[in-house]
């Protein structure tokens, strides 16, 4: 009779035992599993939460290894910056006090990358995806300056490369040393109007004359060509003209003698017997 339940039945004049339908018995049921699943999942949450598990303890130390990492790559990033944009600083100063070169506009280097689905991918992380974003757009932006630092500091060296060219081709020393000159070059015979020794009128005197013993070594006034060689018995007399580039040429004349030929390559300070 315990936990038996008995319903009087008005039809039959008696009691007879309930039995409880089946489709509420599977209801109960599935109360009954519902609540031990929330009160597992409650406890679950609340063990993880003061009682975490030794690999939970190492991963949380893991990620805050990891945050403290991150933070210190964020600030190296930004340092990294920061010293690229002294050296394209001074950049700008040799190209435009050494070189008279146009500086790195300013657009050109604090322009961006390029692409609206470049960060695409990390959207899918919906708590680190802007942190990845923001690191990731540093990055490319460095790569891209030092890509542009670099490209102009090629130019610069080849600019610097044709300068010191140019330096060492212009004519900027005197033919022949100035020990072995009979007398200064003050009392020489200019460049400018003189008086012709010959015949005694005022006339234009296109070069410099050295008085020297014959046979003194001759020196190129800078690093060229020769482009003429020649032996007349009037005019230059025994003569050759070197074209040192960049719009300068020299001719030296009236020599005894010279031992060089059209397409010989002639630096500056070179002795020379001519």
């Amino acid at each position: 009779m315990a936990g038996k339940k008995y319903v009087y039945n008005e039809a039959s004049l008696s009691f007879e035992e309930y039995k409880t339908p089946g489709k509420f018995r599977l209801l109960t049921l599935f109360g009954y599993l519902c609540a031990t699943v929330v009160t597992a999942f409650v406890f679950f949450m609340l063990h993880s939460t003061y009682f975490p598990s030794q690999q939970e303890l190492a991963l949380k130390r893991e990620m805050e290894q990891m945050k403290y990492h991150y933070e210190s790559v964020t600030e190296q990033l930004d340092e990294m910056s920061s010293e690229l944009a002294v050296v394209q600083e001074r950049d700008r100063g040799i190209h435009r006090f050494m070189l008279g070169m146009e500086p790195i506009d300013e657009a050109v280097w604090n322009g961006g990358v390029g692409g609206s689905d470049k960060y695409a991918n990390f959207a899918k992380f919906p708590n680190t995806g802007q942190m990845l974003v923001a690191t990731q757009q540093k990055v490319d932006k460095l790569m891209l300056q030092l890509k542009i630092q670099k490209n102009s500091l090629d130019t610069i060296l080849f600019n610097a490369n044709k300068r010191a060219d140019m330096i060492a081709s212009i004519p900027s020393i005197k033919p022949v040393r100035i020990d072995l000159l009979k007398k200064n070059l003050n009392a020489m015979s200019g460049f400018g109007i003189r008086l012709h020794p010959v015949h005694k009128v005022d006339r234009m005197h296109a070069g410099i004359d050295f008085t020297a013993p014959i046979g003194t070594p001759i020196q190129a006034t800078g690093n060229g060509k020769v482009i003429k060689a020649e032996h007349e018995r009037v005019g230059y007399g025994n003569h050759v003209i070197i074209d040192h580039g960049f719009g300068y040429v020299t001719l030296y004349g009236h020599m005894s003698s010279f031992n060089v030929k059209v397409g010989d390559v002639i630096t500056k300070a070179r002795p020379l017997v001519w």
